[in-house]
């Protein structure tokens, strides 16, 4: 809609110098790009405007992806005073405010949607503050986060709203977006179509980091069309999203640990370099690997642990940028080599039975006797010194009078343990053929 973005059509409130992104804040939820599936006729936000009727709502989204935006617009399309607030530069007495106001307006049968950005910023007491009033109707909150809400947020205040997720822009949206700033300027983008497709890219999903990029490239006098080379050179890409105490720390780590087990070394060394790439802690990833080591690899291959511990040292020995080679290596060789959990389910099911059998005494002849008493009370006796016996095997029973055998380790046939599997069968062998059962 080339005239929506008209001078003439600019709100008032919109000076001439204000940001491309401001210029271009659309005027109707239906010119809000990349979230049709919360904006759209069938979508969450677009049932509720064409009822009339607003809930309280989480809008949890990646930056730059209209969540301010869609908030204003909610309140014009159901006829709501809009109050927004930050959290980062708000405190109990400016919500006490707020909410008196509103309070107010309420009496005079107007409603008010409390608009907060960056809701996961207050704490839990200040979180506690918005029920009464949400539960009462004095406000209707719609609060912003680019945080998981089920992390930063009550679940009391969680209860009260409806988590809406918006989505980072796709390549279409940020187009819009683009073809947008290029009609209300009247000017094409100085760019060729290949710099044109790595101003996208380099935007990571981010509208309000495009705009400024292209609000860059419009104040600056550039005789001919830019190629990538050229657009990189004049412009810094957007840094990635990466909190390393927070969802996407935790997201691509789960990533990184699922493509390993799924034996896939190209996905597992993107999700690495995701990490390292946007600065997080490579010791923390070694870690992370020597724990994949012994949980999903185990004695299926026991060099995987080897590989992984190496690489630490290596790394700890070389620092950055060399010694992130040996970490490389560390993750190859475990989304290649063979997998098992039989060692971390063992090690579940042993825990389990310790737990729950308590304090069972071993069986006497296996216990030491290093006094007189313990000899005569029988300590030791009976006990069969595997070494002497045919094989270096004795076939004994180790398990408390009270207890059944049990089978907590059961080796796949992957890698090294399908050798252990035909030694245990082995063993199991003889000692059925020597206890006669």
């Amino acid at each position: 809609m080339a005239d929506l973005f008209a001078p003439d059509d600019l709100p008032a409130s919109t000076p001439a110098d204000a940001p491309l992104a401001d210029k271009l804040r659309p005027h109707a939820l239906a010119d809000v790009v990349g979230q049709d599936h919360l904006t759209g006729p069938e979508g969450a936000i677009g049932r509720m405007v064409a009822a009339g009727r607003l809930s309280s709502i989480i809008l949890w989204g990646p930056p730059g992806t209209g969540k301010t935006t869609i908030a204003r617009l909610l309140a014009d399309a159901v006829g709501m005073r809009f109050e927004p607030i930050s959290a980062v530069f708000s405190g109990v007495a400016d919500l006490k405010k707020v909410f008196a106001t509103a309070r107010e307006h309420a009496r005079r049968g107007e409603k008010t949607l409390l608009f907060v950005d960056e809701i996961h910023r207050f704490n839990r007491a200040q979180q506690d503050s918005f029920l009464p009033f949400v539960e009462d109707g004095t406000v209707t909150l719609v609060g912003a986060t680019t945080e998981n809400p089920s992390f930063e947020l009550n679940a009391a205040l969680l209860s009260r709203a409806q988590v809406l997720i918006l989505r980072r822009l796709d390549a279409s949206a940020l187009e819009q977006l683009l073809d947008r700033a290029e009609a209300l300027t009247g000017r094409p983008l100085p760019l060729d179509p290949a710099a044109r497709e790595a101003l996208l890219a380099s935007a990571d999903g981010d509208g309000r980091f495009l705009l400024n990029q292209v609000e860059t490239l419009y104040s600056i006098d550039i005789p001919e069309p830019l190629d990538p080379a050229g657009l990189s050179a004049l412009l810094h890409r957007r840094v990635a999203v990466y909190d390393k105490d927070r969802e996407g720390h935790y997201n691509l780590i789960s990533a990184l640990h699922k493509s390993l087990r799924g034996s896939d070394p190209q996905a597992a060394l993107y999700y690495l370099a995701r990490m390292l790439t946007a600065g997080e802690e490579p010791l923390y990833v070694l870690r992370r690997l020597v724990r994949f080591a012994v949980e999903d690899i185990g004695l299926a291959d026991p060099q995987a642990v080897v590989q992984c511990l190496a690489a630490k040292d290596t790394y700890e020995f070389l620092g950055s940028p060399e010694g992130e080679l040996a970490i490389v290596q560390a993750c190859l060789y475990c989304a290649t080599a063979p997998k098992s959990n039989a060692a971390y389910s063992a090690m579940k099911s042993a825990w389990k039975s310790a737990r729950e059998t308590g304090s069972l005494m071993p069986p006497q002849n296996i216990l030491n006797a290093p006094t007189k008493l313990m000899k005569t009370i029988g300590y030791g006796k009976g006990y069969q010194y595997d070494h002497d016996a045919a094989e270096g095997f004795s076939g004994d029973d180790y398990w408390p009078q009270e207890m059944q055998p049990q089978t907590f380790y059961s080796p796949t046939e992957r890698g090294f343990e399908a050798r252990i599997a035909e030694r245990l069968a082995y063993w199991d062998r003889l000692r059925a053929e020597r206890s006669g059962k």
